[in-house]
């Protein structure tokens, strides 16, 4: 009788070598971005050493940033942060004190 391997990694988030969840995709998009604005550049006519230079120093930026986000607010931190930005400040009620007390 065959013997199969239960998968252990339902239900879990994506991880690769160390960045979760969303920090993953803002990786890969951000480093997709940088390439993209190299090309643009280098057909544009820029010298090459710069844009050598502004590729390098933006995707070692990018990756340092990803990275320290991830340690810093962890698997669910920017979701958390923004929706911070969503929370009222105060709640207004313009319900008179005697109509909150009774009740109907």
């Amino acid at each position: 009788m065959a013997e199969f391997a239960i998968n252990k990694g339902i239900g879990r988030t994506v991880e690769y070598k160390g960045l979760r969840a969303q920090y993953l995709f803002i990786f890969a998009g951000g480093l997709i971005v940088d390439f993209i604005v190299f090309v643009i550049m280098y057909m544009c006519g820029v010298a090459q050493w710069f844009c050598i230079s502004f590729g390098a120093i933006s995707a070692s930026i990018l990756v340092w940033l990803t990275f320290h986000l991830n340690t810093k607010y962890g698997r669910y931190g920017l979701m958390k942060l923004t929706a911070v930005k969503y929370h009222p400040r105060y709640i207004i009620n313009r319900l008179r004190l005697k109509r909150l007390i009774n009740k109907k």
